[in-house]
């Protein structure tokens, strides 16, 4: 069962992707904007491309007649699958999971307007007077973000009215793509973030993943941990709501639905349609197949007998702080000296303040305390140095 697969989007979690697939035999081309990115240097081939071009994009696919068109970041000219699916190539999970959850405002409305999942409160703006009327209406603090973005960037939290013109012109500046538009939303007092990575199968089963903790920074997660505190409602309602909107979406895949835990109960946050970065814990061990094991499976319509937590985990950022086009990572040595400490340097061939360049990761048995173990994480990683 031989498929030619074209990866749209070449990052660290690409790559890790990208060897799954190649473990189970499959040919995979590598598309980014720029030469080097990390899946490029496990793919069978690769191509850089403008992915908001439509032409460069049709042109991409002509080339290769792909049987898989898998989908890693954003910013795509995602209508553009609609037709790739007519002409009888599987999009990832499908055409309309890649549109709708590439634009906040699609995912959000059909979240919160169509299926009924709690969200906080919202309003969208494209200008700034649309912006400051949203804001009197949602009140302080507020979280703004661009409808479309990645890895935090845009985000923000607006705390006081001094602020409201650099927090818009910060979120309208680093949209991806041409839409310039941002979603304001009520700040949810939450004790937990989790992401709850969801499986929906071919043969129609949806399978969950045990829910992953995370905490983040200017938009972004900086450490994950698996298992997660949880109670048995609140993850009852989780996974009912990941199924209801999974399902609405169509398709077969890995999705990382992310939600709030309060002492109210669960709030829907966001949803990507194929592996989370937080979940790049699961290459520590917890589960017996990790999120890119599964999403590979899942595309290619391999059976999971079963999701399986097998030891606790946590994965911790490695970020760089300048920017760099001729760098070296040291501290590898110190980072490996503990027991069951492991690292993965993503292989990105240029630096950024906040960039990701390569996680720690460190595992237990199921029952440790988790706060030693994230701690141990925090270690593992402060001891690698970009230079």
């Amino acid at each position: 069962m031989h498929k030619k697969i074209i990866l749209l989007g070449s990052g660290e979690l690409g790559k890790e992707l990208v060897i799954s697939l190649k473990r189970l035999g499959q040919t995979v081309i590598a598309i980014d904007s720029y030469t080097g990115a990390p899946a490029m240097q496990v793919a069978d081939g690769f191509e850089v491309i403008d992915m908001l071009n439509g032409k460069e994009l049709d042109a991409v696919v002509a080339k290769h007649q792909p049987d898989l068109i898998v989908p890693e970041i954003e910013a795509i000219r995602t209508e553009r699958f609609y037709d790739y699916e007519k002409q009888g190539m599987q999009v990832v999970p499908s055409a309309k999971a890649a549109n709708f959850t590439m634009n906040r405002k699609l995912i959000r409305d059909l979240a919160s307007k169509e299926l009924g999942l709690r969200t906080a409160n919202y309003f969208y703006a494209t200008t700034f007077e649309e912006f400051t009327a949203a804001v009197k209406q949602i009140g302080l603090p507020c979280v703004v973000k661009p409808l479309m973005s990645s890895s935090g960037k845009g985000q923000s939290v607006l705390r006081n009215d001094a602020d409201q013109q650099t927090v818009f012109e910060y979120a309208i500046h680093n949209s991806r793509g041409d839409i310039k538009e941002v979603i304001i939303e009520e700040f949810i007092s939450f004790h937990t973030e989790i992401t709850l990575l969801t499986v929906t199968q071919k043969n129609g089963i949806t399978l969950f993943c045990p829910p992953i903790g995370h905490r983040q920074e200017r938009g972004d997660y900086q450490e994950s941990w698996q298992p997660v505190a949880i109670s048995e409602k609140d993850y009852t309602d989780a996974c009912a709501m990941a199924e209801k909107v999974t399902t609405a979406l169509t398709g077969a895949g890995l999705w990382g639905v992310e939600f709030f835990l309060t002492d109210k109960g669960v709030y829907f946050s966001e949803l990507s349609p194929r592996p989370h970065d937080t979940g790049m814990v699961t290459l520590a061990g917890t589960q017996n197949l990790s999120e890119f094991e599964l999403h590979a499976r899942t595309i290619l319509g391999l059976p999971i007998p079963e999701i399986k937590l097998e030891k606790a985990g946590v994965s911790a950022v490695v970020l760089a702080n300048k920017t760099l086009e001729q760098f070296s990572i040291t501290g590898i040595e110190k980072a490996l000296e503990q027991l069951n400490t492991d690292v993965r340097i993503f292989g990105k061939p240029t630096t950024r303040p906040y960039r990701r360049m390569a996680v720690a990761l460190v595992n237990d048995v199921v029952n440790t305390d988790m706060n030693i173990l994230r701690q141990k994480a925090k270690t593992t990683a402060d001891s690698i140095s970009i230079e």
